[in-house]
């Protein structure tokens, strides 16, 4: 055999090694992620657990003591897709993604707007729904006012929950006013209430309820709502096999109208009050 022949052919055979090598590695890689997937683990532990934190309407307790609300609808048909009990468990917001990243609980449903710097930290799924900051104010203190620059000012005190896009929202539109910042929404909401704060900036619709609660002191003053975000279910990174159950899940109960229903209840009635006053 001539020698550029015998060249070629060992050639082949050192690029068909390679392959086989290649695809045996790529097959290893591919078993090895599904055997350590979160979805792997939820099967064969029979439980789904899921972190989020308290937030009227989206998870909150009812006159029994148990968990309800928009996030809470989501958590446990999503359990009940899966085939698994779920195990709630209510996390502090500003430790909620450290919680996640330290394995507390599978994944994070719970109202969590997708965002650059915190896409840096988890794997956001698809969004599931859209939801924006507003705005409700002191009728005492901000008589008169009707537009973003009204709030804008350094005479202007705004009350917001720590570490939320709510708090991001308002350093965005209001630099110049002083920012109050409190570990949860009812805080913030009391010293709106008390005459210590001109507005308090939050999810909608909770201003738009609150204003509505409490007519005779609080009222929205702008006819949109400051910011139009998309809200994701949250897990660890590098789980695609977790990425891709959570997309597919979503686009199928986006598909039946599920989600659009149950976004209609908590957010667009108040049909929902009886169970919890």
């Amino acid at each position: 055999m001539p020698k550029a022949k015998r060249l070629i052919t060992a050639l082949v055979l050192v690029l068909t090694l390679l392959v086989c090598v290649t695809v045996a590695q790529a097959a290893n890689t591919g078993m090895k992620l599904t055997e350590e997937s979160t979805l792997t683990k939820i099967m064969e532990r029979g439980v789904l657990r899921v972190g989020f934190d308290t937030f009227v309407p989206w998870a909150m307790k009812d006159k029994t003591g148990k968990f309800i609300g928009f996030e809470i609808d989501v958590a446990r048909r999503f359990a009940q897709d899966m085939g698994v009990k779920i195990e709630l468990v209510p996390t502090a917001w500003k430790g909620i993604i450290p919680a996640l990243l330290a394995g507390k609980f599978d994944l994070l449903i719970g109202g969590m707007s997708i965002r650059a710097d915190r896409a840096q930290q988890v794997y956001f799924s698809l969004p599931y729904y859209y939801s924006g900051q507003s705005l409700v104010a002191n009728k005492k203190l901000a008589a008169g006012f009707d537009s973003i620059e009204d709030f804008n000012s350094p005479d202007v005190t705004i009350a917001v929950r720590t570490g939320t896009t709510a708090q991001k929202a308002a350093q965005r539109f209001f630099p110049k006013a002083k920012k109050k910042l409190f570990d949860k929404e009812p805080q913030a909401l009391q010293d709106l209430l008390m005459g210590r704060a001109h507005a308090f900036v939050s999810m909608a619709p909770l201003p738009a309820q609150e204003a509505v609660k409490n007519a005779d002191k609080l009222f929205i003053p702008l006819k949109n709502n400051l910011t139009n975000e998309p809200n994701g279910i949250c897990m660890r990174k590098g789980d695609p096999d977790m990425l891709n159950y959570v997309n597919s899940w979503i686009l199928a109960v986006q598909g039946e109208n599920w989600i659009q229903d149950r976004y209609h209840y908590w957010f667009e009635t108040m049909d929902w009050k009886s169970q919890v006053e």
